[in-house]
């Protein structure tokens, strides 16, 4: 399978697609500075303990307060292989008006608040470090049961307090020596001393320590041979990740691509009509079939349908043909989509149980390729499956789009990012195309977004120095509507109300 990654970063936001085989399998974007709070620390103070719900709310300096159990394991010992003793159950005792320090591992969601832990960890490229727990645990996807034993005897060489530290084996840990996994050790074990030390004289609040931001995480977490090419379309961020390559030493610098195309990279590779697709309710399969994806407040249900595909054999066989090519496109669109929690399949009715298994078995197979972990239920009589996923970060429809404010959020619009996206490329396009007068038509509230925020400073200053760019917004426009036209005349004619970008 050919795995690529792709970088950019424009408009205050940084953008991260996988593309495998030419399919879209992942998409990430991430606000500059980063906005994102999962893994991050910080010094909270108690606002209540609840003890009908064993539960305590944290002040952490963010929207809400954070929920955080009283009866907390260390960490989610159901990813990992080890040794779970009855030590690794704490029991919190803390009382309204403590100052604590936590760690985020669910975000903010809806009108909850983020869920916390005061189980800290600190992750690296092959090791997570676990400084209050005594737990050694090793990924499931070490397969090879000599490198598992062998890893495990290191890491627990490694632990300088038998009864209150520990580690996990993440899946690269296998490809480095023993020196590389005791210096990452020691740098995870820093950075816990650097951060408790700052935590001693914070005021309730602070942020103590911060995770990579979005292209870091996704170098630090991929493997070397395995990606065929990581294409980066900002100079700045490529000299960035250049400077991570030569560090790692596992990741061939000829792999490391910078974008030169006058076009946008997202664009110019077919990236951006994948990311619009992936927002659609309607997703069809390769044999005719198609699924329904509808998000509700609970769960996610996704229907599947025969469409044009009619079989050749029996309606069984045809239905089954079917509802193996959906397992294995749900895999993909909830990995896309970043779906959390509950999911529930409406497979079409199938009469033998050993097609039943098969369809499981294909779902299960698939999602087992998931960075997130997710557990798989029996097909009921039915033949509903239900499973679940675990929630990492947001999901992408609340990076695409917002409610529409013009049916009481009963609907969704592209959020303004998406639309401005859009007209960067277009601009961009226009003047490959030869064109050095850009003039753009769109909504008044989209092009008073993009002056006020500078949206396009770094391009005005780069790439477009020598161009010009004309707005002429529109009240009557819609936010997602726009056009942009190309022209090379000296002199050109332009509605009263145009305002010059450049």
């Amino acid at each position: 399978m050919k795995k690529e990654w792709f970088f950019d970063r424009y408009c205050g936001q940084q953008f991260a697609a996988l593309l495998e085989d030419g399919k879209l399998t992942e998409f990430y974007v991430e606000e500059e500075p980063r906005h994102e709070i999962v893994g991050n620390i910080y010094k909270g103070k108690v606002t209540n303990v609840l003890s009908g719900m064993n539960a305590a709310f944290i002040s952490c300096g963010l929207h809400r307060n954070c929920y955080l159990s009283m009866d907390e394991t260390y960490t989610d010992y159901s990813q990992y292989d080890g040794t779970v003793s009855e030590a690794n159950v704490k029991k919190l005792d803390i009382q309204k008006g403590d100052e604590i320090v936590v760690q985020v591992v669910k975000p903010e969601r809806g009108n909850k608040g983020a869920k916390v832990t005061t189980s800290l960890s600190f992750v690296g490229k092959r090791l997570i470090y676990l400084p209050d727990s005594d737990f050694v645990g090793i990924s499931r996807k070490i397969t090879d049961e000599k490198a598992r034993q062998s890893l495990l005897n290191t890491a627990e060489k490694m632990r300088s307090n038998k009864k209150t530290e520990g580690f996990i084996l993440r899946t690269q840990a296998p490809f480095a020596s023993v020196k590389e996994l005791k210096a990452e050790a020691n740098y995870l074990r820093n950075l816990y001393e650097t951060m408790k030390k700052s935590a001693d004289g914070a005021p309730v609040g602070a942020t103590l320590y911060e995770d990579d931001d979005l292209p870091m995480r996704v170098m630090r977490d991929s493997f070397g041979e395995e990606i065929a090419a990581i294409h980066v379309g900002d100079e700045e961020l490529y000299q960035k990740l250049l400077k991570l390559v030569r560090l790692r030493g596992d990741f061939p610098e000829r792999k490391l691509l910078k974008y030169t195309g006058e076009r946008s990279m997202m664009s110019e590779y077919g990236i951006y009509p994948l990311v619009y697709d992936s927002i659609k309710p309607t997703v069809p399969l390769e044999n005719g079939g198609y699924i329904v994806i509808d998000h509700a407040e609970a769960m996610t249900v996704v229907d599947v349908n025969t469409g044009s595909f009619v079989g050749k054999d029996s309606l069984e066989e045809t239905v089954f043909e079917v509802n193996l090519a959906a397992a294995k496109e749900i895999a993909r669109q909830v990995r896309l989509r970043n779906i959390g929690g509950i999911v529930v399949v409406d497979f079409i009715d199938m009469l033998l149980e050993e097609h039943k298994l098969a369809v499981t078995e294909e779902l299960k197979k698939h999602l087992d390729k998931d960075k997130a972990k997710c557990n798989v239920l029996p097909m009921s009589e039915f033949c509903l499956t239900q499973f679940t996923r675990k929630r990492v970060g947001k999901d992408m429809l609340s990076f695409l789009v917002k409610p529409c404010p013009r049916c009481a959020g009963r609907g969704y619009v592209h959020e303004d990012i998406f639309v401005v996206a859009q007209i960067r490329s277009a601009i961009l396009d226009c003047f490959a195309n030869g064109y050095h007068a850009a003039i753009v038509e769109l909504n008044d509230g989209i092009m008073q977004k993009i002056l006020k925020e500078r949206m396009f400073a770094k391009e005005v200053v780069g790439r477009w120095k020598n161009k010009r760019i004309y707005f002429v917004p529109h009240r009557t426009y819609k936010e997602e509507c726009f056009s942009v036209r190309g022209d090379n005349a000296r002199v050109l004619s332009l509605p009263d109300r145009a305002q010059i970008l450049y």
